[in-house]
């Protein structure tokens, strides 16, 4: 069974924790950390922009992150969320097999 990390900003804490509360509880994601007061540098609309946000880090399965993806879209207050993953391409057999059971 394939898992991923993915990677979510938000755009401060609150918003990040009520999105990372649907998750878990939908059995998107078993766990999402929550790293508060990013600093992110990005282009927008033809601007350099600079913001304060909140990221989100969720484990879950591959198989599950194109329900996550839409439930975030249905969420999010960006226009355009960030929604990345990656591969975790090895873990604790303990961590995988909680996160496999905790999840969908």
């Amino acid at each position: 069974m394939d898992y991923i990390v993915v990677f979510i900003t938000a755009p401060n804490e609150e918003e990040a924790a009520k999105m990372a509360r649907v998750l878990v509880e939908e059995k998107l994601a078993g766990c999402v950390n929550i790293v508060r007061s990013i600093s992110s540098i990005y282009s927008w609309q033809g601007k350099t922009e600079d913001d304060s946000e909140a990221l989100m880090i969720c484990k879950t399965k591959k198989s599950l992150f194109d329900a996550l993806k839409e439930r975030v879209i249905q969420l999010h207050p960006y226009t355009v969320p960030e929604i990345v993953a990656l591969p975790i391409i090895a873990g604790s057999e303990k961590y995988l097999d909680w996160l496999r059971e905790v999840t969908q």
